[in-house]
């Protein structure tokens, strides 16, 4: 197992996030990824530690934390903190990522090589990385993005969901692995239908200058593999999309971790080839 380190970053006036850094065994400044968990997911859900392990075994330090709206505090497995879930905005995700990437150096001091940079993000958080790829500070610093059955767009809900969230003020998420209802104030909802721009996934898929690997389960159930397609056809610069036959929106893993699968194995192979080429 790789060497691990906790920190705590404030990314805005009394908002903070706590990661984990994964260090490998190689001394001295090394190129560093930084993973981007998805909705109702945590750094520490399922494949997260397992990836960072390995990635940090292939000589790469390994940054994962948890998004400040994910309702999550240090050590957990479900979401307590219910107010911080409530008031989760997309926007805000970039936010912490953006903020993760400024002070990454410190985070692990010595040990991470600001000029080789990558990104990997699953679901929600491989939106987020994509974003963070084609901001405006960073598309020419990050050298590598992954993303892992990655959404097309933020704006995922009917309008029939959006009327009676703002008649109520909030909608319930069911999280079915922890049997809780999860409350979502219109902070999503108002960052969706403010931000459209800002947010607009498909205009930075044009944007961003990093290789890209778009790997997908043809068997996604929560996110259709037509949406991997739809982010490679906005590509301005090729990328490369992988489609793992009959694999599902986790590589057909859960949490608690039980071990690889096939699929994520297979994920994994292309993902450390990737930034081992890139990086």
């Amino acid at each position: 197992m790789s060497e691990t380190t906790p920190f705590t970053l404030e990314v805005a006036p009394g908002t903070a996030i706590h990661g984990v850094v994964d260090l490998p065994e190689a001394s001295g400044p090394r190129p560093a990824v930084i993973i981007c968990h998805g909705f109702k997911g945590f750094m520490d859900w399922g494949f997260f530690p397992y990836l960072a392990a390995l990635l940090a075994a292939r000589g790469f330090t390994v940054i994962r934390f948890n998004f400040s709206g994910s309702g999550m505090e240090p050590g957990g497995d479900r979401a307590t903190d219910l107010e911080g879930f409530r008031e989760s905005s997309f926007s805000g995700d970039l936010r912490d990522l953006l903020a993760v990437l400024e002070a990454a150096p410190s985070l692990a001091p010595g040990r991470v090589n600001p000029q080789r940079l990558g990104l990997i993000g699953h679901s929600r958080g491989g939106g987020c990385a994509l974003l963070g790829s084609a901001h405006e500070t960073w598309q020419g610093r990050i050298r590598a993005l992954v993303t892992w059955a990655s959404v097309s767009t933020f704006d995922r809900f009917g309008e029939e969901i959006k009327s009676t969230w703002r008649r109520t003020g909030e909608i319930l998420v069911p999280n079915s692995r922890t049997g809780q209802q999860l409350p979502l104030g219109l902070a999503t909802l108002n960052d969706v239908e403010e931000n459209r721009e800002a947010l607009d996934l498909a205009a930075a898929a044009g944007r961003r200058r990093a290789p890209w690997l778009i790997l997908h389960g043809s068997e996604d159930e929560t996110v259709p593999v037509a949406e991997a397609k739809a982010l490679e056809a906005a590509a301005a610069d090729p990328a490369v999309l992988e489609i793992l036959t009959g694999a599902g929106h986790t590589f057909d893993c859960r949490h608690p971790f039980a071990g690889p699968t096939p699929a994520l194995t297979t994920a994994m192979n292309h993902t450390q080839t990737w930034f081992r080429r890139h990086l």
